[in-house]
């Protein structure tokens, strides 16, 4: 495979029945001691030794047989690339290393979005493309020999993680995610579970900087952030930072006086009657009293949330029962407004009635004065004597 830093595949390839793996990238060969060793930690690099043929034919004839992986296979499904997760801390440099030999130490693990290097004091940082890319290189490099210093290489503090507790039962890891998605790109959000799967009411996210994690660290503190229905706000809190992986090995460990002290006498159990059994009794008295002391807080703490939910639930139905009652009244109000403007309405068509009635009697009385006239007239005019049948029809109309 042609040298190149963006690596995007992997070629794994079975070299020799007592070599490991070896990883062939732009610097050319080189052992890829990690996959043995992080078969529980990458379910990637273990899948890539059991995959791995095994060599044909025999004598000068030999030849190795390999296979090449997509550097994506080594994202899991929903993996964020370039993640905090990824950043690996190299101490012990040399203080004349550059940045192209720094670079060139992790170019067989893809091609890095971050790089520095604190010549001074001997230490720095890159980030790889995914976690298990990450793993693979801590495991490969870590205590190998650069101009005579051994490397030690970790997994970096991640400074914008943060702790989430007093989280429902019903919240997940996407819901976890997009609520503090608010405040900035969130890397990963996770819910924390006991070994069946059950939530804890806890969790922590990961964001992708530290100024978002500042800001919802402070929103959070100063108000009461709600995830659900439930006015039941989470804690949010720093997230404490530990090493559980390498731990503290025998060659890390500073060689002082009080090492060489407590070193003299190796790991034994006190006998009774000793002066060593008398402290440590009282020292396990002393454990067994904190940790009663802790249950006993812990039980307070439980019975005062029980407490607090059933207040809370009670709160919540009298509350809702208020709700109701302000939307009966509510509702009540309106009925009566309605019926207000019903009878003003009715009120209003009968007094438009009444007035088109008169405004009736007044025309009829109109007509039958001019028609008196008109026959007063013509009586004047002609001598003309009204028959029966006229008379009838005026004093009808007088009747009216």
């Amino acid at each position: 495979m042609a040298a190149n830093r963006n690596l995007k595949q992997v070629r794994i390839e079975n070299s020799s029945p007592a070599a490991p793996l070896g990883m062939v990238g732009g610097g050319g060969g080189g052992n890829l001691k990690g996959l043995r060793g992080l078969e529980a930690e990458s379910e990637a690099a273990a899948a890539a030794m059991a995959l791995a043929p095994s060599k044909e034919g025999g004598g000068d004839e030999e030849r190795e047989v390999g296979f090449t992986i997509d550097i994506k296979s080594f994202l899991k499904p929903g993996e964020k690339s370039y993640t905090q997760r990824c950043r690996l801390f190299v101490g012990n440099l040399p203080t004349d290393i550059t940045e192209e030999d720094f670079k060139r130490l992790f170019e067989r693990y893809g091609e890095p979005s971050e790089v520095f290097i604190n010549r001074d004091r001997g230490f720095g940082f890159i980030r790889l493309e995914s976690r298990t890319l990450a793993e693979i290189a801590k495991a490969e490099l870590d205590g190998t020999i650069l101009k005579s210093r051994p490397l030690r290489i970790r997994f970096a503090t991640h400074g914008a993680a943060l702790t989430v507790k007093n989280l429902s039962p019903v919240v997940s890891n996407e819901l976890l995610e997009q609520a503090f998605s608010q405040f900035g790109p969130v890397e990963r959000a996770v819910v924390v579970v006991d070994d069946r799967g059950r939530a804890t009411g806890k969790g922590f996210v990961e964001f992708a900087a530290k100024p978002p994690a500042r800001k919802a660290l402070e929103r959070c503190s100063d108000g009461a952030f709600l995830l659900t229905t439930t006015p039941r706000p989470v804690v949010v809190e720093p997230m404490e930072q530990f090493d559980d992986e390498d731990g503290l090995p025998e060659k890390l460990m500073q060689k002082t006086q009080q090492y060489h002290k407590e070193r003299e006498q190796p790991p034994r159990f006190a006998q009774p009657g000793t002066f060593e059994f008398e402290y440590a009794s009282r020292w396990k008295a002393l454990d067994e009293m904190e940790k009663q002391q802790r249950e006993q807080v812990d039980r307070n703490i439980r019975e005062a949330k029980e407490k607090l939910e059933a207040e809370m639930e009670a709160a919540r139905h009298e509350h809702q029962l208020m709700l109701m009652r302000q939307d009966l009244m509510r509702r009540q109000e309106e009925l009566r407004r309605l019926e207000e403007l019903r009878n003003q309405e009715l009120q209003k068509r009968k007094q438009i009635q009444l007035r088109h009635e008169e405004e009736h009697r007044r025309r009829e009385e109109e007509m039958l004065r001019q028609r008196e006239q008109e026959e007063l007239r013509r009586q004047q005019e002609g001598g003309f004597k009204p028959n029966f049948m006229d008379n009838v029809t005026i004093k009808i109309l007088k009747c009216r």
